[in-house]
């Protein structure tokens, strides 16, 4: 970390300044389905340049570098969005790039990041190992070090998005953000604050990766001793020293959302807003829409912190998505093996409005009736209730459902 610094709001706006010509003003826009009773509103990061907000704090970073930092060339870790941020920043300065990432960074991240014209120095393990890495190259060929989230000139070129949002919805009452490290809440939640206290500021992290959340709680930095979770994007095990701090001050609350909630999301955002997140930028809207913080009558944005979702993984997410939004279901259906009986499940299924979509049928197991067999029914419904109301009336009609 850069201790020399102090983040001050002068600071965010000389940021703001610099990236005026650099980044995109990302728009926001409504919501109002994602959840009833909330004037709900979306910060699009994830159609930012790089398709993620960490070009702000890099691009930042990187422009107050001084020429002799600047030739002897910078070094990063990353899971990917803040790799693809140095990297662009570093080729649109002409400063070369070195960026070290987990081998398990998704190989649609590192390609882009090496796009940008970056040297590649993939690292066994997670984040955290990435991050040795780099130090020890650092050391080794006297690089500057670029911190994903804990520099205070990387925070201020994240708090830019604060002073976006006070002039996009000036009568905010809460913002929801994505915590991983901490960079980007510490920078909006500093900068928001500043401007007008009575903004609540609602961290968001994987319940899979809590580790800002158990810090807060517990008074102290805590190091997680794993983290698993598909919004790879904030998965990490230790928040930094100065985001810690800064969050302990500004931030009002911290919530968690699980990984189905976040593919809920991730489905949701698609098929309304027509918006790709990648799992870490889904997970503040995850938190709307599964009440993890009483939002209703307020006006509150969700930050979409970035899109960069790797579309080999794309497919399994929406089909969680659809199980956990109730549009999609199993049901095991033990039956006595005699003519009509498929045709009765399937007549009910469809007077109920449910579309079935595969079939399997099957013999009793050893120690079953000798005449039953289970027939395993995938269907397409409209959500939790309507699987309730066909459940029902399958079991009206005398059927037994097994699961």
């Amino acid at each position: 970390m850069n201790s020399d610094k102090q983040l001050t709001l002068d600071m965010v706006y000389r940021a703001n300044y610099v990236l005026r010509s650099v980044v995109r003003r990302t728009d926001v826009i409504p919501a109002p389905k994602l959840n009833p009773g909330v004037d709900l509103y979306l910060k699009t990061e994830n159609l930012q340049i790089t398709g993620s907000f960490k070009v702000r704090g890099a691009y930042y970073k990187m422009s107050q570098l001084s020429p002799e930092e600047k030739e002897r060339g910078v070094i990063a870790c990353s899971a990917g969005n803040h790799a693809q941020g140095v990297a662009l920043a570093a080729q649109r300065n002409g400063i070369k790039s070195v960026i070290c990432l987990p081998d398990s960074a998704p190989i649609s991240k590192v390609e882009a990041t090496r796009s940008y014209g970056a040297e590649i120095c993939l690292v066994e393990g997670v984040y955290d190992d990435a991050y040795k890495k780099a130090l020890s190259l650092r050391d080794e060929f006297g690089y500057t070090f670029i911190h994903p989230f804990d520099d205070p000139e990387v925070i201020a070129g994240q708090g830019t998005i604060a002073l976006e949002l006070a002039e996009q919805v000036p009568d905010l009452d809460a913002v929801l953000v994505p915590i991983g490290g901490g960079g980007l809440i510490s920078g909006i939640a500093y900068t928001i604050k500043s401007l007008n206290p009575k903004v609540r500021v609602i961290g968001v992290q994987a319940a899979g990766a809590p580790s800002m959340l158990s810090s807060v709680h517990d008074g102290h930095i805590e190091t997680l001793p794993s983290v698993f979770t598909i919004a790879d994007g904030i998965a990490v095990k230790r928040p930094g020293d100065l985001t810690y701090d800064i969050v302990s001050h500004y931030v009002d609350e911290i919530v968690t959302v699980t990984d189905d909630e976040i593919a809920a999301a991730i489905l949701a955002l698609m098929e309304q807003h027509k918006l790709v997140t990648e799992g870490a930028g889904a997970v503040s809207v995850a938190a709307a829409m599964f009440n993890k913080v009483d939002l209703q009558g307020k006006k509150a944005v969700c930050l979409l912190s970035g899109g960069n979702i790797d579309v080999t993984i794309l497919s399994r997410v929406i089909t969680r998505g659809l199980i956990m939004s109730g549009r999609s279901c199993q049901m095991t259906i033990e039956l006595v093996d005699k003519p009509g009986q498929l045709l009765t499940v399937s007549r009910i299924i469809a007077e109920q409005g449910g579309n079935v979509t595969s079939v399997h049928h099957e013999h009793s197991n050893t120690g079953s009736d000798v005449v039953g067999c289970y027939l395993r029914v995938a269907m397409e419904t409209k959500n939790h209730e309507h699987i309730r109301q066909i459940r029902q009336a399958l079991m009206d009609a005398g059927l037994k459902i097994v699961d």
